[in-house]
């Protein structure tokens, strides 16, 4: 096993296109990293460049205490998971599994003990006879991991490897691979442009926007102290509340609808909050030293032990959204109050979008 590190990598495409641009990143070997961002913004590339399916254009990949820059895919010590599978569908599982390690010229011993291994961690011993088309999604995608496993490589690679399956496997799979990768302890970069998924595997969490890293911290540190207002935005959902401070400036008069105590901010800065920190209040309902919003309701999600409630400020302002327990009745065009603590506020300079506090 290995760790990964990048420094300064760059990708430039014929015509001037800069996909990636001056990407450093390390890796300690056992660490499970995710990148995550919007289509377009680098994540698969920089990936394929790890493994070699891409040219660097500048900068430095190394993999363990060797440079790889100028290394063949297969000398680089590493194993992909594609969302595709790649399994070949003429050959059994049995065969898809030996079939890397055989091109290897490995003992056939070796081979078994290998195959026979992995199928037993992911539990799909009783498919080894069967072809690829008689097997499900997620099975499939076992397999694939499994093909990878047997590699016994120093850094696992995977590109956005559930994006085929339904909601429910997603789901079942994600666990499948985080135990996967606790119980091998194998260096692994992970690709996906869902963010739910990206919070619940990582160990450190990677967010990509325009070819440059935006953040890079635990899940927790990047969902409660984000760095910018597009990582506010991207990780989330709903997304977080933003509110700009008016023309008006100087603290509160500068902000439509909002009233509360002790609140600094000033023009240039846009005020966030998520939207499980506020809370629906009763307008005779004492709230001291916290942040109140006047709401016209805009439209209700009931998403099962919780609704979130949508509202404008006045003024055609931005819609907030509040999480609220259970079923919400609330129709469009009700008024309601919301509150929210103080010290949950997050501040963002408007122009640059990089957190302010």
């Amino acid at each position: 096993m290995a760790g990964i590190q990048l420094v300064d990598i760059r990708k430039v495409y014929p015509g001037g296109v800069e996909a990636v641009k001056g990407v450093s990143l390390d890796i300690p070997d056992g660490e499970f990293v995710v990148l995550v961002g919007p289509s377009g913004c680098g994540k698969s590339t920089l990936l394929r460049m790890v493994a070699g399916l891409e040219t660097i254009s500048a900068g430095t990949i190394s993999i363990g205490d060797r440079v790889v820059n100028d290394l063949e895919p297969a000398e680089r010590d590493i194993a992909m998971v594609f969302q595709n599978y790649a399994l070949y569908p003429h050959m059994s599982v049995r065969q898809n599994l030996e079939y890397g390690l055989k091109n290897r010229r490995m003992d056939k011993s070796e081979i078994a003990r290998r195959v026979d291994q992995a199928a037993g961690i992911l539990e799909i011993a009783p498919l080894l006879a069967r072809k690829p088309g008689q097997l499900s999604g997620g099975q499939r995608q076992r397999v694939a991991m499994g093909r990878a496993i047997v590699r016994e490589p120093s850094a696992f690679l995977f590109d956005e490897p559930l994006s085929n399956l339904d909601a429910k496997l997603r789901v079942q799979m994600r666990a499948e691979i985080r135990r996967l990768q606790r119980k091998l302890a194998t260096t692994s970069l992970y690709v996906t442009h869902d963010q739910l998924e990206a919070m619940t595997l990582a160990d450190r969490l990677v967010v990509l926007n325009g070819g440059r890293i935006e953040q890079a911290g635990t899940p927790m540190e990047v969902y409660e102290r984000p760095a910018s207002i597009f990582v506010a935005t991207f990780i989330g959902s709903p997304a977080m509340n933003l509110v700009p401070v008016g023309a008006s400036g100087g603290g509160i008069a500068g902000l439509t609808g909002l009233e509360g105590q002790a609140i600094s901010a000033s023009v240039g800065q846009t005020l966030g909050i998520r939207p499980e920190h506020m809370r629906l209040v009763d307008e005779a309902e004492d709230v001291p030293g916290e942040l109140l919003a006047d709401l016209t309701v805009t439209g209700v999600e009931v998403v099962g032990a919780e609704s979130y409630v949508y509202g404008a400020l006045p003024d055609k302002g931005p819609e907030i959204a509040v999480r609220v327990p259970g079923y919400s009745h609330l129709e469009p065009g009700t008024k309601v109050q919301a509150a929210a603590p103080l010290d949950a506020l997050h501040r963002f300079d408007a122009e640059s979008g990089r957190r302010l506090a």
